[in-house]
């Protein structure tokens, strides 16, 4: 069944060699009632092609592989998106529940300081996904960072995640995933979309952080729900995937840190070349990270949760 169309709303797929996800991406945003689809691909050897044109969706080729941010950032300014109130971003191998659009919408309606809204988070086992997330203080981030792969209970990583927070109800986060989110145009347009300077990984957290910056709130609405299959295209290249994930946090920690807590910078540059040796032992001896899912989700096509 296909809900009523939703006026204003477009949606943004940015899409890698995802042929075996994305036809049920499209089907289920159609149900939503969004009639208004852009998939942007990042260069695909596969027949995304064929199956987003049966879709009736408007492919927008990359030209080459931009990156997540980049691409959605492509997919915001093309017909039919660019003139569109919100945008629906999400990957090619998210599959969205009825109504889940309509709940999104109402919660970005219902409180205008609102920038972004992100949905709940299924995995394939129906387990919830933390998708709502804090800005860890720097020693909830040291802690996460160090004991997270090896430990994920640990109690850094539990306050970071929001593991024991409350996932009932609508309700104000630091930031959402970047899997699935509903942004309000004038909020995106504010802080110009994504930071193209990070080609995967942590583009959500730093979109987030801008945008609270720029006075825009983030919110986390439990009744839209999504189930995210995850890794889709990050099989292919597991390692580079984990070196570009440590590349963009250290990119984030310099952006994001000030005052005198700087000084200590140079630790964290080292901790996380610490981190990235252990997370790709653990890989490679087929030790599944606590911190990272594995393979790491997060490339051009299948978006990072860190």
């Amino acid at each position: 069944m296909t809900a009523e169309p939703l006026t204003g709303v477009a949606a943004i797929v940015v899409n890698y060699n995802a042929a075996g996800h994305i036809g049920a991406c499209l089907r289920s945003i159609a149900a939503n009632g969004v009639d208004d689809i852009v998939v942007v691909d990042n260069d695909s050897t596969d027949v995304s092609q064929s199956l987003v044109a049966s879709a009736g969706a408007c492919w927008v080729p990359a030209g080459s592989n931009l990156g997540y941010g980049r691409a959605a950032n492509l997919g915001s300014h093309a017909p039919p998106a660019a003139e569109a109130d919100y945008l629906l971003v999400c990957n090619p191998d998210v599959e969205l529940s009825p109504e889940a659009v309509t709940d999104l919408v109402s919660a970005l309606d219902g409180d205008p300081s609102l920038g972004i809204v992100g949905p709940a988070i299924t995995n394939p086992d129906g387990s919830l996904y933390p998708s709502a997330r804090t800005f860890p203080d720097m020693l909830d981030a040291v802690g996460h960072g160090l004991l997270g792969p090896l430990a994920p209970e640990n109690r850094f990583t539990r306050r970071y995640r929001l593991l024991d927070w409350d996932h009932a109800n609508l309700a104000k986060v630091d930031w959402v995933s970047g899997a699935c989110f509903l942004a309000r145009r004038k909020a995106w347009d504010s802080v110009g979309g994504f930071d193209p300077a990070y080609f995967m990984y942590m583009e959500d957290v730093d979109l987030c952080w801008r945008m609270g910056h720029a006075g825009w709130g983030i919110a986390y609405q439990p009744s839209a729900r999504a189930l995210h299959v995850q890794g889709v295209s990050a099989d292919r290249h597991p390692y580079r995937m984990l070196a570009a994930h440590h590349r963009s946090m250290w990119r984030f920690a310099r952006r994001s840190t000030g005052g005198a807590r700087r000084a200590f910078l140079p630790l964290v540059g080292i901790g996380l070349l610490g981190r990235l040796g252990v997370v790709s032992a653990l890989h490679r001896f087929g030790r599944p990270p606590g911190g990272l899912t594995t393979p790491p989700t997060g490339d051009p096509g299948s978006r990072p949760l860190p």
